[in-house]
């Protein structure tokens, strides 16, 4: 069962959850029975700003379950929010946590060009993007175009700078 504090949210499987942190917003995706896959750099238990500048280092990432509670890690949960700021329509719901289960595993991480918001954008929305590196991309008048293939054959996500 949920903890107290999560249970009144209501979550739906394939619902997309945001956590606002210090330096940045960490996402997830809920499957259901309390449980949210989420991509998180491999070197720390949680998710702190220490475990995001180490994954920056090493790239070495997960796409694993972890409880409500954990996910949160005492932060306050926005569901949904995306959806607001997404010109492209959500999958349904069942579809999403589909997806997030299929990406399970290890994977290359990059801070700019793979990281948790790419990885619930592709399994709710159907496109790997983040908003966040855009905006940091953006401020920094970098002009690089990034492009986000699936490998043939596979629901595994290849990314690439052109």
């Amino acid at each position: 069962p949920l903890p107290l504090l999560f249970a009144f949210h209501g979550f739906k499987r394939g619902d997309l959850l945001e956590v606002p942190r210090t330096l940045f917003t960490h996402f997830g995706i809920y499957l259901g029975d309390g449980r949210v896959a989420h991509l998180i750099p491999d070197i720390l238990p949680m998710v702190t700003n220490n475990r995001l500048l180490l994954g920056v280092i090493t790239k070495v990432a997960s796409v694993r379950v972890d409880s409500v509670a954990d996910f949160a890690y005492g932060s306050d949960i926005l569901i949904n929010h995306m959806d607001k700021v997404c010109r492209q329509p959500p999958l349904d719901g069942d579809e999403v946590a589909r997806r997030a289960e299929k990406l399970l595993g290890s994977v290359t991480y990059s801070l700019l060009w793979y990281n948790c918001e790419h990885y619930v954008m592709y399994c709710r929305y159907g496109m790997a993007i983040s908003y966040q590196t855009y905006q940091v991309n953006n401020h920094n008048d970098m002009k690089r175009y990034h492009a986000v293939n699936l490998k043939l054959g596979s629901d595994r996500i290849s990314s690439s700078i052109i």
